[in-house]
């Protein structure tokens, strides 16, 4: 069942747990429908999280993180990796949960290569298209938390909070 708009206005760091085990649905343009489970997610947190895209303030590359929750923000790391975030909570307090992995595929630059995920896919809407939703089927993961991977320019405070969730797949 695709996932409804209201799940996705939690906070980002109450989301990201919550997005494990559910399925991450990319139809291609052959037709072909790819469903893989999330295995690994990271919270980004707002203005205040120096870690987040939006810690200084709103930019046209980050506006889509801006909307309220239930979207897709897509956007280019070190010029060859497109990362899927999911956006929640409401309009206009940015926060995303980085997908960082599904089932198959760990890291979240093999995530969307292998699932043809790119940013002409930002800012679309999880709940409505046709293209790219996630569908939750019951299944739950047990999962630990470590400190986020990849964010040295971070705060100390912000590099050691523990917003990475892993299953325990």
């Amino acid at each position: 069942m695709k996932i409804q708009q209201n799940f996705y206005l939690q906070s980002a760091e109450t989301l990201a747990p919550l997005l494990l085990g559910k399925l991450l649905c990319r139809k291609l343009d052959s037709g072909e429908i790819l469903r893989l489970r999330i295995t690994e997610t990271e919270a980004y947190v707002g203005e205040y999280d120096t870690a987040c895209h939006a810690h200084r303030g709103k930019t046209p590359r980050n506006s889509v993180m801006y909307e309220q929750g239930g979207v897709a923000y897509i956007y280019l790391c070190y010029g060859i990796h497109n990362l899927l975030n999911v956006v929640s909570g409401e309009a206009d307090a940015p926060e995303a949960v980085l997908i960082r992995g599904v089932k198959g595929f760990n890291g979240p630059g093999k995530l969307t290569k292998a699932m043809q995920i790119d940013r002409t896919l930002n800012g679309k809407d999880l709940t409505t298209s046709d293209e790219l939703w996630l569908e939750d089927d019951g299944t739950q993961f047990e999962y630990t938390t470590t400190p986020r991977i990849g964010i040295d320019y971070a705060s100390e405070e912000d590099r050691t909070r523990l917003w990475r969730f892993v299953s325990k797949i």
